[in-house]
């Protein structure tokens, strides 16, 4: 279905951080709202693994506030 898989390429700015990054985003509606799967390939050998998972938690955390409804008690 449409929308279901996102991929992009990205580049770090930094000429020290040379190569193109490859990023595939896929979407599963789930019972319980939205399963995500990402994968990214092309990450320079001095950002360890770590980094970018924290990097993905703290964006997707941004994420989740933008499109949870607020609910009030």
């Amino acid at each position: 279905m449409p929308g279901e898989r996102i991929r992009y390429t990205d580049k770090f700015d930094d000429p020290n951080l040379p190569g193109l990054i490859e990023v595939t985003v896929i979407l599963k509606k789930v019972s319980v709202g939205t399963e995500i799967d990402i994968t990214q390939s092309g990450i320079p050998d001095v950002i360890p693994p770590e980094a970018c998972y924290l990097g993905w938690q703290e964006s997707l955390r941004n994420l989740a506030k933008l499109v949870e409804p607020e609910i009030n008690q």
